[in-house]
């Protein structure tokens, strides 16, 4: 952990609480910023592990000891705070929806095991067992769609079940990118309908042809390498967040640090770049 990662996030969550909630009656043990923080930290440094996270924001000196919150009231606050977490987030991707090329790929989110799929009571049903051809290997629980810029900074997501294929949520991510921008896929965004339908709302889909199909003029090759390595380091990147491996007991639990983890992946590319 390190100020020049969480000061700032910490300061964008305090900009936004004075400005969009009302202003808490009672004195607060912490903050809705502190709370939302931790929860951001807890992603970007301890797997997601709330009680980690907040421990070592205590020891550290971040947060005063004498307004010191148990585990399960933090956890109470952080659920209370969830629509505003969600805000938080569509706020700061929609700053970074601006250029001509963005990356669109997916991810596995499993829930659990796939042999203790029938006693899961998360989520039930067929449509949440899915497949990961990358990976060459069968999960259940959902799928992350994610759309980056090729500086690997999130500006569009969706979390949709397992089954669902990669171009099930295209057409209504698409709709907030700017006109006339690129997006680059892999070999599973092939679609010539879509490619058409997007070309008619003035965007551009370029996925990986395969080898039977007719391949792209040599530019967007060329680009096609140069900006999918982007997108896979982002997978990665959240991958060491565990969220691919979350513990959440409910699918409430589940979204707070799915949308903390992009949220701290945005702060991470942010200050990178």
């Amino acid at each position: 952990m390190d100020d020049e990662y969480i000061v700032p996030v910490y300061a964008v969550f305090d900009d936004l609480a004075k400005a969009f909630l009302e202003p808490v009656k009672y004195n607060p043990k912490m903050t809705v910023a502190e709370i939302l923080t931790v929860a951001v930290v807890a992603a970007r440094y301890f797997n997601n592990n709330h009680e980690r996270a907040l421990i070592m924001m205590y020891q550290t000196g971040y947060i005063a000891p004498a307004r010191r919150l148990s585990v399960s009231r933090f956890n109470r606050q952080v659920h209370k705070y969830a629509d505003f977490l969600a805000f938080c987030l569509d706020s700061l991707l929609e700053l970074c929806r601006v250029g001509e090329a963005f990356v669109i790929d997916s991810m596995p989110l499993p829930v659990c095991k796939r042999v203790r799929a029938r006693r899961c009571r998360k989520v039930r049903g067929q449509d949440y067992c899915g497949y990961c051809a990358a990976k060459k290997e069968k999960f259940f629980g959902w799928r992350l769609h994610l759309i980056c810029t090729p500086n690997g900074i999130p500006v569009a997501f969706s979390v949709l079940p397992a089954s669902y294929h990669d171009l099930t949520p295209i057409f209504e991510l698409s709709a907030e990118l700017p006109p006339d921008a690129t997006l680059y896929g892999d070999k599973g965004y092939n679609y010539a309908d879509g490619e058409y339908f997007l070309a008619d709302e003035g965007l551009r889909l370029v996925p990986i042809r395969k080898k039977n199909m007719q391949p792209h003029p040599w530019a967007d090759e060329y680009d096609l390498r140069l900006y999918r390595k982007g997108i896979e380091t982002r997978n990665s990147q959240l991958e060491s967040m565990a969220l691919d491996r979350l513990h959440a007991r409910t699918n409430a639990g589940f979204d707070i640090k799915v949308q903390a983890s992009l949220i701290a992946l945005w702060h991470t590319q942010i200050l990178a770049n």
